[in-house]
């Protein structure tokens, strides 16, 4: 009897086994009736995706899907949404950009009298004695005169100001902000800088470059105004389908409340966080956080400034000035024992480059310590890379360098460039489609708050080139337009490889991160010209909902 009983249960235990092993694992989220843009090469499309946790168990049609629906498993009906991986901008100023949607804003401003106004009404608002700052000021919205302290000293006679032109390479400082810095016409020029004077040599109040950190008295924030401005950036940043950024200066800027947000299961939006170049040896010793939401392991250096302050790198000088050729911010010599220094320690190092010659001279550094240092998996990147040479662009593949550009900036300079620096130069400049026919990886950002972190605005920028002037309905330099997948592989597939996360997001499969974007329509099918008006309808982290258009 016994042994008829052992029987019986062997075959429970195995038909037990054998259910288990066949069971339905069931989701906590189903997203169906989607178009779904994967980028994944081996399956470009679904309709439907089944999420466990924070990443992707399954993606397929709906009806191959819906076997995962349990009792407790949220149903997302998608009504034929057109859904992508959450955008990337591997380029921004986290806190800085939370700063500016809570401060004095300058960008559309047309006039001199409107700036004086909007500095008028903006000092009422605040105490007496505090700084006003970010601002991003375009001069060439009023023709291109630079402002001066005599635009803004009588509405800020409390008030120390200095606001950024719109590149982050040019302040414009009131006469107070100046007293208490201790700045004044007996003012050494600084190395990697300029000092706007007047012909008498009293100062203008336009500082560019190295020269703006002569303003050391600029307070920091405080807690609750850090806290303030890290929750606005993540709120603005979901809404616009933003899922994962490299902050550029985020060790230093927003690290410490980033990881306060991390820590409390607040933080919305996944964060690379850079450091200064210099600092290498510093991020050695930091107790560096590296998961799914923060991490760090980048350095971001510097070799020149913007084309629209005069102080990006040329060879050639610029050509509304036969005289001026930009400048290099920092000597070579500096920059490649830094660079060198931080690729022994297998550190990824990024370089801001702009004009052509710090482009060929960063190429150049690159190339060296590949040969000194040997081939290895280093990903090395320069930002912005806006005007190349022609013969630069090959280098990019051959040297394996990743171009981090900001699209809006095309649509942007494009009003005003050719007149810095000719027809000619401008036919390599936002060179994307020449990067991409050269086989080298481009990954695009915003530089916010330079320019809005807009990932539909920015896909639209470099899909039709159209200015924002509407003078090229055709596009600015045209020749450049590349594809929307192309665009979209720039902002998700290829931005989590400029990162080393291409294992874990940048497309949508089975066992990445189900960060995620709904969309209005299809960016596939509209008309380009329509792109920048589309809808980001919800954004999803791990998941979770971060956004929902009402």
């Amino acid at each position: 009897m016994k042994t008829i009983v052992s029987i019986l249960l062997f075959f429970v235990v195995l038909w037990s086994a054998s259910c288990s092993s066949n069971s339905i694992q069931e989701a906590d989220l189903i997203v169906t009736n989607a178009n779904i843009w994967t980028g994944n090469e081996e399956q470009k499309s679904a309709n439907a995706m089944a999420i466990i946790g924070d990443s992707i168990f399954a993606i397929g049609t709906n009806k191959e899907i819906e076997k995962f629906k349990g009792e407790e498993t949220e149903i997302v009906n998608a009504a034929g949404a057109f859904i992508t991986p959450g955008f990337t901008d591997t380029h921004l100023h986290f806190s800085p950009g939370g700063v500016s949607l809570l401060s004095l804003k300058l960008g559309d401003v047309k006039s001199r009298e409107e700036l004086g106004k909007r500095f008028a009404e903006y000092t009422k608002t605040i105490e007496p004695g505090t700084w006003v700052l970010e601002g991003n000021w375009d001069e060439t919205k009023w023709g291109g005169e630079l402002p001066t302290k005599e635009w803004i000293d009588e509405y800020s006679q409390e008030n120390p100001v200095v606001v950024f032109r719109i590149d982050g390479h040019t302040v414009l400082a009131n006469s107070l902000a100046m007293k208490i810095s201790g700045i004044d016409e007996n003012t050494a020029d600084v190395e990697g800088g300029i000092i706007i004077r007047n012909e008498d040599g009293s100062l203008t109040g336009i500082f560019k470059d190295k020269a703006m950190s002569l303003f050391d008295k600029v307070p920091e924030l405080t807690e609750i105004e850090e806290i303030n401005a890290f929750n606005a950036s993540m709120n603005y940043l979901s809404s616009n389908g933003v899922t994962s950024v490299h902050d550029m200066n985020g060790v230093n800027e927003s690290y410490r409340v980033a990881k306060m947000f991390r820590d409390s299961g607040n933080l919305s939006v996944r964060i690379y966080a850079g450091s200064p170049l210099n600092t290498w040896n510093e991020l050695l010793s930091m107790d560096r956080t590296n998961d799914k939401w923060l991490k760090i392991g980048c350095l971001k250096g510097f070799i020149d400034g913007s084309l629209g302050s005069h102080t990006a790198a040329f060879q050639e000088a610029y050509t509304d000035n036969p005289h001026d050729h930009g400048l290099f911010t920092v000597s070579t010599t500096d920059l490649y024992q830094s660079l060198s220094d931080a690729d022994n320690q297998n550190l990824q190092v990024m370089i801001h480059a702009i004009g052509d010659s710090a482009i060929n001279e960063v190429l150049d550094i690159y190339d060296r310590v590949i040969k000194e240092h040997g081939v290895k998996d280093r990903r090395f990147r320069i930002e912005h890379a806006q005007h190349i040479l022609p013969s630069d662009i090959k280098r990019f593949a051959d040297l394996g360098v990743i171009a981090s550009m900001q699209p809006y900036h095309a649509i942007d300079d494009g009003r005003w460039a050719e007149e810095l620096i000719g027809p000619e130069r401008a036919k390599s400049s936002y060179a994307f489609k020449s990067l991409l026919d050269a086989n080298a990886i481009i990954t695009f950002g915003s530089d916010w708050p330079v320019a809005p972190a807009t990932p539909l605005e920015g896909i639209y920028a470099a899909v039709t080139r159209r200015t924002l002037d509407g003078k090229n309905p055709d596009g600015w330099v045209p020749e450049q337009k590349i594809t929307v997948e192309q665009a979209l592989i720039a902002y998700t597939k290829s931005a989590a490889y400029a990162s080393f996360d291409e294992k874990i997001k940048g497309t949508l499969e089975p066992g990445k991160l189900a960060d995620f974007v709904l969309i209005s329509e299809d960016l596939t099918k509209v008309d380009p010209v329509r792109i920048k008006d589309l809808k980001i309808m919800a954004t999803y982290v791990g998941g979770k909902k971060v956004f929902e258009r009402k």
